[in-house]
């Protein structure tokens, strides 16, 4: 499997023969260069949203029409675009897993907020969520935007997944200090990624904290538009 990290909270992960896009923010992402944005979604089989914000979710409609591609995520926010919007969804909850052709994909919780504007007002987007993603073999543990929190250890005994991508910028999630607690104190990973950092002056610049808290694990510092073999 490949993991190409598009900048803040956005990747393109090739997996069991699909290519997910997750939290596409391209246009107007400070991190990502806008020179590789064919690159950066060419193939794209399905989105992967973890809630509704503006630098996770703003382009998700029209990047799904270009690319024809399958919007997967929370139940209420997928059904919204699937009758507004002629989206092809596939909404689940927390607790509920789907199967893309052999990715299974297991929605967990996680503690955030969603919400989008909407015709002068802002409205709710359905709930935060994260995923576990399982194929070849492997769990990937993705927090999408999130705190630390104890429902961590019951995602770890129910999935036990041995790569991490998490949110670790700070403000708004969790910073370097407290994802590095929540990955030693509940999961067992072999490969950690942080993302939701960098991108803005008031988030985290650099992983070193979180390199030197987890010694023995692979902390993977990801480059925009840099793939990872996992």
């Amino acid at each position: 499997m490949k993991l190409t990290w598009l900048g803040h909270a956005s990747f393109r992960l090739e997996i069991g023969g699909k290519v997910l896009l997750i939290d596409p923010w391209l246009a107007g992402n400070p991190s990502f260069p806008d020179d590789r944005r064919a690159e950066a979604v060419e193939g794209a089989s399905h989105i992967l949203l973890t809630h509704g914000h503006f630098d996770h979710a703003s382009e998700v409609v029209d990047l799904a029409r270009e690319l024809k591609a399958q919007v997967v995520g929370q139940f209420d926010l997928m059904n919204f675009w699937g009758e507004r919007e002629g989206l092809d969804t596939l909404g689940f909850n927390k607790g509920g897993t789907v199967d893309l052709d052999g990715v299974k994909i297991t929605m967990v919780h996680a503690v955030h907020s969603s919400t989008m504007p909407g015709e002068g007002v802002l409205q709710s987007a359905g709930s935060e969520c994260g995923y576990m993603i399982e194929a070849e073999g492997r769990v990937i543990y993705l927090s999408g935007d999130t705190d630390v929190m104890a429902d961590m250890k019951v995602f770890n005994d129910l999935h036990a997944p041995e790569i991490g991508i998490l949110c670790a910028g700070g403000h708004f999630t969790m910073d370097m200090k407290r994802a590095a607690y929540a990955a030693k104190t509940f999961f067992d990973f072999k490969t950690v990624i942080p993302c939701h950092y960098k991108t803005f002056p008031l988030l985290e610049q650099s992983a070193e904290a979180l390199v030197e808290a987890l010694p023995g694990v692979d902390v993977i510092e990801p480059e925009v538009m840099g793939a990872i073999e996992l």
